[in-house]
Order: structure tokens, then sequence, then C-alpha cells
């Protein structure tokens, strides 16, 4: 390994910021005095996902100070150019805002980025070689920063084997000007990891609400917290200076402490925003309340997505979805799934997620993507990525954009784009289940080729997890095996032929004739994705325990509609308990039950009958009162004991 870079002397930048902050009270200071902190050479990490949390004041300030040339306004101080930037997410609107300010020859001579697609600008100098470029995974960066700050040499992952960031398929290089290796292979234990290098922050531009004179920042009206203290302690620790933009300054000591996200120690200047422009919540919206947490909105309300190839792939991946699931929606095509779950009015009975840090509540889309509304809770940007690389997603949503034979996919690079992975090969190499979602064709171009351009994802990797894996198009729907792709189901009115094989640059694989796609994916209205997710079949609803001699029976999140149900259910428990020969206790989860109010007496006139022929006793849970009502007056009325209770402890404690 080779030896970690020295932390550089930041004694000239230390003097002039004492020069800066000396004779002022705090460290209040312009964003042109703070961007001329600056120096020759430096390297600058700078925090936001997409326009939220970004300090786009600074970055402006920091190409007017680039563009001027001229320092004799501000004697000692220097000209920011030839900069390393290092970045997480991607910081941009795909045209001028953002890290795009960054993206001038000379400004920068090498980057370090998660994302490329926002920031055309960088990308250029990127793809003409005009500086050295990299994009490594934006979970890996993120994590980085934290283990920078702690005075490591770099950090240990698995998160890239077999992509284009493994040093054996190139090591993150962008291009050919490119050439140190900041990613090396390493083995053990038996299994091969992945070594990202560290190096010095030497100047840290992060974004806040409110700062006191001492330089403590708060966050209330930030859509997201993100590695703004991670970035901070990085530089920090570097010895290099820390730079925050907020919106407004605070009496020094009225801050609550609670609410610091950056505190005071780690701040060496804090800068206004000059102009509201210059500190959006998004860069689609100025300001929601909803996206900082101070309320809650109806998002029952929202408008369904249009029947379109969109939609239709939406609810065809939307039948993936598990009751409990912990699920991260990608950008892009990705986003209509929580659409869809809204529409069919599911959000309960999943948790959505994103990268970023919201756990809960619908993700947003466009260029406010990374906020939410309704979470349940927002926490820092690198533990997400510990999260979701320990494994805790059941299930992950993500854009399809190239494929091949061996289920290798593409999002990062086409020919002179640069879009980069983001949080992509975090997300996609540690869910316990992966489905990606895109349109067949790219109009005519084709998707499934015989080899990705670039491998953003491994199905060779994922095989040896066990990882299942499916493709979903509008057209038809693949899965990952062992011999390539599986053409597993066609939408109706598809020709297998025209539509599909002649559209493919490999034949996949076709054990027998694949099945059509559910009819519901295509109707007009709603799929009753609800009860599809909610569907336990019966026999699994009923468990006789021979050690306890205990029969349960769960009729959660059960909907019964017809009396013929009601008989299907007597027969069922009889066949299971009548080989037993006696009376057993029984226990009965009616959490969430539904029963048509109509068939109220012939429900409680099956129970009367299984009680006398089946139970000793009976124990009811229903945590809804009006269920728990309902059940105490139908039964009692056909001369069963209800025993019927909110919770298992209440019934311990009555």
């Amino acid at each position: 390994m080779n030896e970690p870079t020295p932390i550089r002397s930041t004694t000239d930048a230390r003097e002039r910021l004492h020069d800066l902050v000396g004779a002022r009270h705090g460290k209040i200071v312009s964003a042109r005095d703070a961007v001329r902190l600056v120096g020759d050479g430096d390297t600058v990490a700078t925090g936001g996902f997409v326009g939220i949390g970004f300090a786009e004041n600074l970055a402006v300030a920091l190409e007017e100070a680039f563009l001027e040339g001229d320092d004799s306004e501000y004697p000692g101080m220097g000209r920011p150019q030839n900069l390393t930037l290092v970045y997480a997410a991607g910081q941009g609107d795909g045209k001028e805002r953002g890290l795009n300010h960054f993206g001038h020859s000379g400004l920068v001579k090498r980057v370090i980025g998660g994302h490329w697609g926002l920031v055309p600008r960088l990308q250029e100098l990127a793809v003409n070689n005009a500086i050295e470029a990299y994009n490594l995974p934006q979970g890996v960066i993120s994590q980085l920063f934290r283990d920078i700050a702690a005075g490591k040499p770099g950090h240990l992952s698995r998160v890239g084997l077999g992509t284009f960031v493994d040093p054996r398929h190139g090591g993150g290089k962008v291009n050919a000007r490119t050439t140190e290796d900041i990613v090396e292979l390493w083995p053990y234990n038996g299994q091969n990891y992945l070594f990202y290098k560290a190096f010095p922050i030497h100047v840290a531009m992060i974004r806040g609400t409110t700062a006191d004179p001492d330089g403590n920042v708060t966050m209330e009206r930030e859509a997201l917290t993100l590695e703004a203290l991670a970035i901070a302690m990085a530089a920090r620790n570097s010895g290099g200076i820390v730079i925050v933009q907020v919106e407004r300054v605070a009496e020094r000591g009225s801050l609550n402490p609670r609410q610091v996200k950056v505190p005071g120690i780690l701040v060496d200047c804090v800068v206004v925003a000059e102009k509201p422009e210059y500190h959006p919540q998004t860069f689609a919206t100025p300001y929601s309340a909803a996206f900082a947490g101070e309320l809650r909105v109806p998002v029952s309300a929202q408008t369904p997505m249009a029947m379109s190839p969109r939609k239709i792939i939406a609810r065809r991946a939307a039948l993936e979805l598990v009751v409990d699931g912990v699920v991260n929606l990608g950008i892009g095509m990705p986003e209509g799934i929580a659409s869809v779950a809204n529409e069919e009015r599911v959000l309960d009975l999943i948790t959505l997620t994103a990268e970023p840090g919201v756990i809960g509540g619908m993700p947003a889309s466009g260029l406010d993507f990374g906020a939410a509304v309704n979470t349940a809770a927002v926490i820092d940007q690198p533990y997400q990525f510990d999260f979701y690389d320990g494994g805790g997603l059941d299930l992950a949503f993500l854009g399809l954009a190239q494929a091949d034979r061996e289920g290798n996919l593409n999002v990062s690079k086409f020919g002179p784009k640069l879009a980069g992975a983001g949080g992509f090969i975090n997300i996609s190499q540690n869910a316990k289940k992966v489905v990606f979602v895109g349109t067949f064709t790219a109009g005519t171009m084709k998707k499934f080729v015989h080899e990705v351009e670039q491998r953003t994802f491994s199905g060779a990797m994922a095989l040896q997890r066990g990882q299942p894996v499916l493709y979903v198009t509008e057209r038809c729907v693949f899965e990952l095996s062992a011999g390539g792709l599986v053409l597993t189901e066609i939408a109706p009115g598809v020709d297998l032929q025209r539509d599909i094989l002649a559209q493919m640059d490999f034949t996949p694989v076709m054990p027998g004739a694949p099945k059509l796609m559910d009819a519901r994916i295509f109707a007009p209205e709603p799929m009753g994705l609800r009860a599809i997710l909610t569907a336990v079949p019966l026999s699994a609803r009923l468990q006789y325990n021979p050690a306890q001699g205990v029969f349960y029976v769960d009729f959660s999140r059960f909907t019964v509609k017809r009396a013929d149900e009601i008989e299907a259910i007597h027969d069922a428990v009889a066949r299971q308990l009548e080989p037993i020969g006696h009376k057993v206790p029984a226990i009965v989860n009616y959490d969430e039950f539904q029963l048509d109010e109509d068939l109220l007496d012939e429900w409680a006139d099956m129970v009367a009958r299984l009680c006398e022929r089946y139970y000793t006793t009976v124990t009811r849970y229903a945590s809804n009162a009006f269920v728990r009502a309902s059940l105490a007056q139908s039964l009692s009325a056909h001369g069963v004991t209800p025993n019927v209770f909110r919770s298992s402890s209440s019934r311990d404690k009555g």
C-alpha cells in the first residue's frame, strides 16, 4: 500500500483566516472573503444531494474568484485553482447550478465524484481528458469522509467488487489522463475486499440553516442532513478549513444543543446566503415545510399516474413488494413505484427509503429527489449506507439502462456520456433482492446487448451471493440464472419474435413458453395491490403446535366478504384438528381483521360450532376497538364467551 498523503501545512490559510475574523465578532464572513481561503492545489469536499444541502452561494463565489484572477483586493490571499474536488452524491441541476460552477479548466485538476450526470460542465472536462477523474460509489465516498476524520488510512469494503470500480476492471478511472490507483484489491480471510485510500481534506464547503457567532450550526429547515458532519470533521482533523453556508444567524448561546448538527469547534467561517436563490431547499422547491418535517401532508390526494409504459413497469415491479419490507427507490423510473404504492394505499405496509438518509414516508421526484414527505426519520447519509451495506434492505428498485446476457447492468457510462454510478453499486450489491426497471428499448436503441459498455452491476457476483434479480420492462420480465437471463413473463398482445427477440442482441434462456404478465397491470382501475400483498394462504394461517398443545389462528389483515369463505375456514380448521382426537386451547389474532357487516351472524355461528367441537378455551386479540366490540357482541349472542383483548399484555394484566 502507498504511504498516506501527508497533511498539508495550513499556516498560510490560518493566518489569512485570522486576518478575516480576528477583528470581527465571531466567525461570520462574506462568501467572497471565505472562498479566498481556498488555495492553489487544495482538496475541496462539498456536501449536497442534487440541490439539497448544497452551498450554492459558496460555489458561485468560488467561481467568481477564479474567473477574476486578481487578488490585489485581498493581499496575501491565494487564487482558487488546480483544485481536487471530492463529493459523494450528484450536486447540480444538469445545467448551470451546483458543482457546474467548478466546471472550468484550471479551476479543478482532479475530481473524485459519486455521480456525474447532473454536472455536465465537469463531465465535459472529464470526457475530453482535461482533468483527472474518478467515479467511486456514492456510499463509499460518504463513509470515506468519516474514515478520514478518524485518521484511518482508508475505507475497506466489498462494495464495487466485479464492477468498473474494481482495480481489475479499471479502478474507477474515467479517462486516460487518470493514472493513479486510489482503489486496491485486498484479499482477507479467503475473501476479496476493496481498499479505498484516504487523503486529507483542505477545505470543507457545507450547508445548514442557522448558525450562531461561534459557528454552531442547526439544520431545521433542511430536507436532509447528509454527510455535513463527516466532511467538517474530515477537514478539521486534516488541518483544513471548514466553511458553512447558512440562511440566518442567531444570538450566541440561543441554539438548542440537541439541534446542533455541526458544532462550532469544527467551523472556521460562517457565510450567510446573499440571496434566497442561493439557499433553496431543493433546486425545484424554495421551501417546503413537509420536506423539513414540520408537518405531514395528505399524500392520498395526489393524482395517480396516467396509464403509460412507465406505469405498467411500476405496477409490475410493485408486485414484488412484501409487507413490512424495507425498500430503496432509485432515481428516475423507480420513482413511479412510490406513486403506484400511494395509489394502491399500501404505503403503510412498507417502508420506503432513499440513500441520502430518508426513512419512511413518500420520496419526492425530479430535482426534489432525495427529499420526502411524512418521513419516520432522517439520518446522516453515511449511516444510511452503513444500513444498506450491511444488508438492511429487503428490496431495491433501480433503473435499467443497459443489460447483457450474463445479467450485468450498465447505468454509468454510454459513449461520451458519463452518468456515474451514484449509490447504485452500494444498493444493488447489498439488497436482499433487486429489481431493475426500465423500458425495453431506448427509442430505437437496444438495451439488451451482448456486453455492457461498463459494468455497474455484476450478474456473476449476484449469483455468488445467491441474490434474486429481476429485470422488469413493459414488454416482458427476465430473471437472472446461472445460464444467463431467463425470459419468464410476456405482456399480453406482445409478439415474442417481433417485439422481444428481434429487439435483443442475444437470445435469452427460455425453458418453456413464458407466462403472461398479470392482466391487472394493464387495466385502468387500481390493481388491488393491498389485497395481493396481504393475501396469506389460509393453510399458512392455521398452525397447531404439538409441543405446546395450542392451536394458533392468524387472521391479521385478513378479509372475509362471502359466506362460502366462512365455511372454507371451518372446514380447514376441522381438517387440522379432527385427527388430534381431543379439544385444544386456541389463540386467534384478529389484528386488522375485516369482515363484511352482513356476515357477522354467520361468522359467529361458525365460531360457535368450532368452540363446541374443537376448542377448550379461546383467547382472541384485536387492536381495533370496533372489531373487539363487534366480535364480542356477535359471539355473546351465539353463546360464546368472547375473551377478546387488545393485546397479549392487556390479557396478562386482566
